[in-house]
């Protein structure tokens, strides 16, 4: 369990921190010289047959609220310190609207400096701490009066702590099945050592050489050693302060302020939506676009406060807002935070993270204003509930599991749970399974109406029937819907870029069939080279419209298909053509090749191997990286199965490569190779 002080200056928090755990966290030369602490400081106590408990001592002095505020992240109990002699003050009010806004699980008030007063001034002050706890989430906070000095109380307050410990402990333990956060707080080095941070561990757990990210200027790094109390350790987990010591990375490149994470949680971002509650106090409402300190975790910011439609925000009243931040920051769904006045001389209030980065939806749609209400609700599985309710939104699965910091398991825990399909493979989206169900039925409803109305036709474009029958769902994850009905229910035929009924046959005049089984042969004899549309015209003295109305609709039918304006291949060819490209990928390194490879592997020339891999690109297969392809997906589904050539100087129509010819001197002839036996001594005449 982590616990921080918080209350006015010299009212005897570092004292009582010395008093629990006989550790003076004041370690600065400045702290020590003028008795008040500047910065944040850290002591460790262990109950007898308990768990560990960290401090942390936070400074009173409002010139350094911006190190309290550091040092509130992530606690779990606040002990609110509050001197008898001085009674409420007003950084006493300032760390309590703190607390209330960061919604501290639990607290204490200590009134410290008993030793120095009466009974009656301690019943006084402690009528003024609960007037000034009223209304807040700490209302109901146990009190307890202490000497530091004298040692009264100190062993109440040490029991009271210890059975606080046992409460957090269910709380961390959901917390550690996440994924891994760090809040870094300081950083420096440690001679023969290297780079060591020290911080709160969020989320998850971390062992010694795992690997961590350090956003949000996504540094890569592993963990070296792991100490927690000055011990050395090979796990941390949720709810440990602890130091780690970092691989590789200098002391300079790390702050307070960053995160040490795990990689899928590095997004950071200048556009964060947030539930934003701004303070009673407040003289005037906060209005659109206002400037403010941004204190979210160890980190800080300037933030301008986006509120819909110019409106704001009324004091004592909470909000929707969008924060635009002057740099990047990385958060998380669930994370509290504080804003402070342009001057930073006041709180201006708090809230929670709805979502960061901000989902890139069109701002004040009906869509994101529910997916905002969605993601306001406290459990993952309610979120997701709410998601799938909303009309036309496909949620997107890897912003959802990022957002909830969800692993693997967990992830597809929550889909199941919440009756969700999951579709696509390079952008995962959810869908209800009611709503799969009904865009099934559409695609069926839809071809049944085309076809009624165009018996000749072989189909409907798939481009097209996507728009007709979901229009909100990416392409990807449409296919696999239309797949299940061609593979599994066997309703829906695809053939080539069209989607039929199985039961529907596209009508062909008997020209057409005649002329095809004149054609078929030559383009399929022809293999990796057919002759182009002028081509065949020419060699079967046909004219070109109807032959090309012919080949059109073969391409509609599935049967060809064209890879350039006069330039058709049979299906099957298409496929060994592929199936050679994957043999290239396999064989090259990293499985990334370029055209010059399938060329050669072919014996093609270069403009025929461009067209051939740029169609491959347009269905998906093939995927262009600068000079490089690599193979991008499976080419059964789509072209059908086929076997590479076995020898890949060679395909079906290729022809062999050619003997390299001798260099050629510039200017002139190519060089002979030399006869060896030109160099024997002339026969004697």
């Amino acid at each position: 369990m982590i616990v921080a002080t918080a209350g006015h200056i010299d009212h005897g928090k570092t004292l009582l921190v010395r008093a629990l755990t006989g550790v003076d966290t004041d370690r600065l030369p400045a702290e020590k010289s003028r008795g008040i602490s500047i910065d944040i400081g850290f002591a460790y106590w262990r109950p007898e047959g308990r768990g560990l408990i960290g401090f942390v001592d936070v400074p009173g002095h409002e010139r350094f609220i911006h190190n309290m505020l550091a040092g509130v992240c992530g606690i779990d109990l606040a002990l609110l310190v509050v001197a008898a002699d001085d009674g409420v003050m007003p950084q006493t009010l300032e760390h309590l609207q703190i607390l209330n806004l960061l919604a501290i699980p639990q607290a204490i008030v200590v009134v410290t400096k008993i030793d120095r007063v009466d009974a009656g001034r301690l019943v006084q002050v402690e009528h003024e701490v609960r007037a000034a706890l009223a209304g807040t989430q700490l209302a109901d906070s146990p009190m307890m009066g202490v000497s530091s000095v004298t040692g009264a109380g100190i062993d109440r307050l040490r029991e009271a702590l210890a059975r606080a410990a046992e409460v957090s402990r269910d709380e961390h333990a959901r917390a550690g099945e996440q994924r891994f956060r760090f809040a870094i707080d300081r950083a420096f080095t440690v001679a023969g050592i290297g780079t060591v941070v020290t911080g709160t561990v969020f989320n998850g757990s971390i062992g010694v050489g795992d690997p961590l990210v350090v956003s949000p200027k996504g540094l890569r790094t592993r963990v070296r050693g792991i100490q927690i109390h000055g011990a050395q350790v090979e796990r941390a987990r949720a709810g440990d302060r602890c130091a780690l010591n970092l691989a590789k990375l200098p002391v300079e490149a790390v702050a307070r302020g960053d995160w040490a994470l795990d990689e899928a949680l590095d997004a950071p971002g200048r556009h964060v939506d947030v539930r934003l509650t701004l303070l009673p106090s407040e003289p005037a409402p906060l209005r659109h676009w206002a400037l403010a300190h941004l204190h979210i975790g160890t980190s800080r910011a300037m933030a301008r406060i986006a509120i819909r439609r110019g409106g704001s925000i009324a004091p004592g009243t909470s909000g929707w807002a969008r924060l635009v931040l002057d740099r990047p920051l990385t958060v998380q769904h669930g994370d509290r935070f504080i804003l402070r006045d342009h001057s930073a001389q006041r709180t201006l209030g708090g809230g929670t993270v709805i979502a960061a980065p901000a989902p890139s939806l069109r701002r004040g749609s009906a869509i994101q204003l529910a997916t905002i209400e969605a993601l306001s609700r406290r459990e993952p599985e309610a979120v997701m509930a709410a998601l799938l309710e909303i009309p036309d939104l496909a949620v997107d699965c890897g912003f959802v599991e990022r957002t909830l910091n969800l692993n693997a398991g967990a992830a597809d825990a929550l889909y199941r749970g919440a009756g969700a399909v999951v579709l696509g493979r390079d952008r995962r989206v959810a869908i209800a399974q009611e709503r799969a169900t009904g865009i099934q039925a559409r695609i069926v409803e839809h071809l049944e109406r085309f076809h009624r109305r165009h018996p000749k036709a072989p189909g409907v474009v798939l481009r097209a029937l996507h728009r007709e029958a979901a229009p909100s769902l990416p392409h990807e994850a449409f296919l696999q819907l239309l797949r299940d009905l061609t593979r599994t229910r066997r309703t829906v035929s695809v053939v080539g870029a069209f989607a039929r009924l199985s039961s529907h046959a596209p009508d062909a005049d008997a020209d057409s069939e005649e002329a095809w089984r004149i054609v078929e042969p030559i383009l399929v004899q022809s293999g990796v080279q057919p002759p182009t549309l002028p081509e065949l015209a020419t060699s079967l003295g046909l004219d070109e419209r109807p032959l090309r109305r012919m080949l059109e609709h073969r391409c509609r039918s599935g049967t060809l298909m064209r890879v350039a304006r006069d330039l058709y291949y049979p299906k099957a060819t298409l496929a060994v053509l592929a199936a050679n490209a994957a043999l290239v990928a396999r064989c090259a390194s990293r499985g990334q090749f370029t055209l010059a490879q399938y060329r050669d592997a072919l014996a093609i020339n270069r403009a025929l191997a461009t067209r051939i891999l740029e169609f491959l690109d347009s269905l998906g297969i093939t995927q262009r990286s600068g000079d490089t392809r690599r193979m991008a997906r499976n080419f059964v589904p789509i072209l059908g199965s086929a076997k590479p050539a076995t020898d890949l100087r060679t395909a079906p129509g290729g022809r062999r490569r050619r003997k390299t010819a001798p260099a050629a001197r510039p200017g002139g002839r190519a060089r002979k190779r030399a006869d060896p036996r030109s160099k024997r001594e002339p026969l004697p005449a």
